[in-house]
């Protein structure tokens, strides 16, 4: 990644105060993770895309929030910027996704006309050393406090996608406040994605 010696703005990402439709509300099945409005995921070239973790059983695992990793942002509100989930909060947002429901809320590409049925989230665990629960093979450079999930795809068409590299991605959309930290050098940051992602 190409570093640059400007300034940006970092936020970390947390819920609304009391509000009952602030958090992870929906995972996307994508193709080339991208960053958009209300979702956030890995960039494209990221390591961090899920994985079949068993064929014969239609099952794929993949992070879900990789903590303290900044994520890229630009919007014509607020120009360029970043984003980072933190420990503390995932662990919040992770809570409130079951209490609420969600495991079942898949969708294709962030679009909402495009609700996908037939695949559930079946087991989802943060990344904690002194819990004993580590990174699944294939992510040991995954943060301490960074989320994974697996899915059963009992959906062929789906499926289908997911074989043939149509899906590449989680992505996770829904609603949170940004909390400023302290702006910081690109460069910097970029150093930061490459200590995580390497």
């Amino acid at each position: 990644m190409e570093k640059k010696d400007r300034k940006l703005p970092i936020y970390t990402l947390v819920l609304k105060d009391d509000a009952e439709d602030s958090g992870v509300n929906y995972v996307a099945l994508v193709d080339e993770p991208a960053i958009e409005q209300n979702w956030f995921a890995f960039a494209k070239d990221s390591e961090f895309k899920f994985a079949v973790m068993d064929e014969e059983r239609k099952i794929i695992t993949g992070p879900l929030m990789i903590a303290d990793l900044p994520i890229y942002r630009r919007s014509e509100k607020m120009g360029e910027f970043y984003v980072v989930f933190d420990k503390g909060q995932i662990e919040l947002m992770v809570q409130k996704f079951f209490k609420m429901g969600y495991q079942s809320n898949v969708n294709e590409q962030h679009d909402p006309s495009k609700l996908v049925d037939g695949v559930t989230m079946f087991e989802s665990f943060i990344v904690d050393e002194q819990r004993g629960i580590l990174p699944p093979k294939g992510f040991e450079k995954a943060t301490q406090g960074s989320w994974f999930g697996s899915y059963k795809v009992d959906k062929p068409e789906v499926w289908a996608k997911v074989k043939d590299g149509s899906f590449m991605g989680f992505s996770v959309e829904g609603m949170f406040d940004l909390v400023p930290q302290e702006p910081t050098l690109e460069s910097e940051i970029i150093d930061i994605i490459d200590s995580i992602q390497k």
